[in-house]
């Protein structure tokens, strides 16, 4: 059994020995995948961002990426509910983290960032990022939206298209309302999903500018068949980039997030969610806003990694590959 499990995944097109191993054993990447800093021949690159300077409350972001590789080693490489491993068609690596020349100035390390993408933005690769905080998104999409405005899945309880707050409008209360306003991303294709909590007072300009915010009681009101619905319909055919911001689940289900808000969804929604998406044209993908310190069972963490696995699939089956 063995010998033939080994055998089948050699044929793959991404193969690592980790992808075989007990997930105890070796050095953690994500899922077992390869790891590779020179990019070369990759489809799809999985970036880890270790950042949390534009955190408003809990820091702790920063230790994200590690953790979750940690507990993707569970999640594995194989999607049961598609029947399919992104490995079989894509050439896929765990790439690294993004490196900074400096964690104490936050615009510094966000050009950071946008360097490190548009690196592979040049080489065509699609990027599946681990966070981080949310203000990695902005910069993540400056180098990744290219000449069609992006439309945008955004899972969050806050909408995050805030002014400038606490003296930055770059922390990660405002990284959609910077990614509209720089052209990047079409407000009228942007749905925002779970939305609640005390700073509606905050999100004007989702409603002044197109998006579709939808909150957590409506999520419940419509049931997520009929969410993913009228996703797809808003999106089209056009270029997707998906953001996961793990507030967006309920607190039961992930304790260490950087703002948790109670009465969100759950896990499995939020995957039967992103499942329902399949086939739409997926440019790259983030899941950010784990905070380990702040959860030592891990649940968040592979929360993030289940996601970060679900956003994967869903670049390994968009048209943007093809």
């Amino acid at each position: 059994m063995d010998n033939d499990f080994e055998k089948m995944a050699k044929e793959l097109k991404t193969f690592g020995p980790m992808m075989v191993q007990n997930p105890y054993c070796g050095i953690p990447t994500f899922f077992g995948l390869p790891f590779s800093e020179n990019c070369e021949d990759l489809d799809i690159a999985l970036v880890g961002v270790p950042f949390d300077l534009g955190v408003t409350n809990r820091s702790g972001a920063r230790l994200g990426p590690r953790e979750i590789r940690n507990q993707s080693r569970t999640v594995g490489a194989y999607n049961h509910h598609a029947k399919m491993t992104p490995c079989s068609s894509y050439r896929i690596a765990d790439v690294g983290d993004v490196s900074f020349r400096t964690v104490y100035d936050l615009k510094e390390a966000l050009e950071d960032i946008r360097e490190f993408y548009r690196d592979l933005s040049s080489r065509g690769i699609t990027p599946i990022t681990a966070g981080g905080d949310h203000s990695i998104t902005f910069p993540i999409l400056q180098a990744t939206a290219r000449s069609e405005k992006a439309g945008l899945v955004h899972f969050d309880s806050h909408c995050d298209t805030a002014p400038p707050i606490h003296g930055s409008g770059l922390q990660h209360g405002s990284p959609i309302r910077n990614a509209v306003e720089s052209g990047l991303v079409d407000p009228e294709r942007t749905v925002q999903v779970g939305i609640r909590g005390s700073s509606e007072v905050l999100w004007r300009f989702s409603y002044e500018s197109g998006m579709r915010v939808i909150h957590i009681e409506e999520f419940y009101e419509l049931g997520w068949k009929n969410v993913v619905k009228e996703i797809r319909e808003l999106m089209g055919d056009s270029p997707v980039y998906v953001s996961f911001d793990t507030d967006c689940l309920d607190p039961a289900f992930a304790p260490g997030t950087g703002t948790p808000v109670a009465g969100g969804m759950s896990t499995f929604e939020a995957l039967q969610t992103l499942r329902g998406l399949s086939g739409l044209n997926v440019i790259g993908g983030d899941v950010v806003e784990v905070c380990p310190p702040y959860d030592p069972a891990g649940i968040t963490a592979l929360a993030g990694a289940t996601v970060m696995f679900e956003i994967l699939c869903l670049a390994a089956g968009s048209p943007a590959l093809k």
